[in-house]
Parts: structure tokens; sequence; C-alpha cells
């Protein structure tokens, strides 16, 4: 039996607060997130790191308590790949 050990990923961890309520949002160290327009769609492309990352931002706009309007604001070079169009992760709870 064999067993492999890996080192803890390296991560990167933003606080925003909302209404005195803080979110923390955490990129793995090897994410990759790219958003382009194609045509009338929008294509989130990303490697596995880079979905669990964006699962993560989702589940955090998700939790209980966070304020409606809570937001991520995610660009060119900050969260995203360069070159990518801008991508905001907004909670709604108005119908």
């Amino acid at each position: 039996m064999t067993s492999e050990y890996s080192a803890p990923v390296e991560s990167t961890q933003v606080t925003a607060v909302t209404d005195g309520v803080a979110q923390v949002f955490t990129w793995e160290a090897d994410a990759r997130i790219e958003v382009r327009g194609l045509g009338g769609e929008v294509v989130i492309e990303a490697n596995a790191a880079g979905l669990r990352t964006l699962a993560g931002h989702l589940l955090v706009l998700a939790g209980d308590g966070v304020p409606d309007g809570s937001h991520l604001h995610l660009e060119d070079g900050n969260g995203l790949e360069d070159g990518s169009m801008g991508l905001v992760l907004e909670r709604s709870d108005d119908e």
C-alpha cells in the first residue's frame, strides 16, 4: 500500500464586510479563471482549482446571515486571468 503526502495548498483570502457581516472569499493558489463574451453567451473557463474557488465564492454569498446585495467583483488581473471580462457575483433575495 502506498500513500502520498501533498503539502497544503496555499491560498489567498479577502474579507469583505457588508452591513457589519464579514464574508471571507478564498482563492486556491493555482486557480485560473477566465471570463469572456462569445456572441450572446458568457463563457467562464477555469481549471479545477478555479472551479472550486468560484464554488466557494458562491457558497460564501449563499451563507446564512449574508445580507441582500452582498457582492464580489472579479476583474482582469484581480481574481481573473488577463484579458477577462469583469464578473460580479451578487446575492439578491428579492423575487
